[in-house]
C-alpha cells in the first residue's frame, strides 16, 4: 500500500520491538555464556520499554493524536528492509560485542526510519514528531553502548 498514516508506521514500530524483545528473551534462555544472557536480558528489556513508549504515543488523549492522524505518501510499505527478518534465527552469542552490533544494527535501522521521515514530512509537527524519535533513538544507542560497555567492563 502507498498511502499510510503516521499511527500505522508507530504500530509497525512498536511490533518491531517487541518482537525483538520476544527474540532476545528466547536467545537468553539458551545455552549461552552467563554475560551474554545478562546483555540479552538487558536488551530485552531495553525493547519492551521502547514498545511501551511508542504504545503511549497512540493512546487516547495523547498530544500527538493530530500527527498520527497525518497520512504520507511512500512507495513502499516502510523504506527500510525488516532487519529482524534478515536477522539469523539464531544471533551470534558467543560474545557480549556480538549482541551489542546487533543491537546497535536493529536501532539504527529505526532511527534511519524516523529521519527519513522527518525528511518527508508535509508539515511541521510530522518533521518534529520524527525529528524527535529519531533523537530518542540515538540517545537509546547511546545508553545501550554504555551500559553494555559497562558489563563487558565487570
Amino acid at each position: 500500500m502507498r498511502f499510510h498514516q503516521v499511527k500505522e508506521l508507530v504500530h509497525w514500530a512498536a511490533d518491531y520491538h517487541r518482537r525483538l524483545a520476544e527474540q532476545f528473551t528466547a536467545l537468553a534462555g539458551g545455552g549461552v555464556e552467563e554475560r551474554v544472557r545478562m546483555a540479552l536480558d538487558y536488551l530485552a528489556e531495553r525493547e519492551r520499554k521502547q514498545e511501551s513508549d511508542l504504545t503511549g504515543y497512540l493512546d487516547d488523549g495523547s498530544d500527538h493524536s493530530q500527527v498520527l492522524e497525518t497520512w504520507f505518501d511512500d512507495p513502499n510499505d516502510f523504506p527500510h528492509p525488516l532487519v529482524l527478518e534478515r536477522l539469523p534465527g539464531c544471533i551470534d552469542c558467543e560474545t557480549v560485542q556480538s549482541v551489542l552490533a546487533t543491537a546497535l544494527t536493529a536501532h539504527r535501522t529505526l532511527q534511519d526510519l524516523y529521519s527519513h521521515r522527518a525528511e518527508l514530512a508535509g508539515g511541521r509537527e510530522e518533521k518534529a514528531f520524527f525529528e524527535a524519535l529519531a533523537a530518542g533513538h540515538e540517545a537509546e544507542v547511546r545508553r545501550i553502548a554504555r551500559d553494555i560497555q559497562r558489563l563487558e567492563d565487570y
